[in-house]
């Protein structure tokens, strides 16, 4: 999926867990928690990467991929104990 669409489909793989963190597994809360949450998430790495270099913009592909490597991470720590 990031091939396809870059760094911010990462959000994408990221927050629906987030999501299921808040609210749980059924998909009636989880789905629209995770279109708002993804959507809080873009807008402020968004504002982040326009102003942390001010006057110049970092692309927010690297805010997100700061966020998201990390917790990609952790993922998979979590559900592959021995890979680590």
């Amino acid at each position: 999926m990031v091939a396809a669409s870059g760094g911010i489909g990462f959000v994408g793989l990221v927050i629906p867990h987030v999501a299921r963190r808040f609210v749980g597994a059924a998909h009636g809360r989880s789905i629209p928690v995770a279109a708002l949450l993804g959507a809080i998430f873009l807008v402020w790495a968004d504002v982040v990467a326009r102003v942390l270099l001010e006057p110049r913009e970092l692309p927010i592909g690297i805010i997100t991929a700061l966020v998201g490597a990390p917790f990609l991470l952790l993922l998979v720590r979590r559900f592959h104990p021995a890979s680590t």
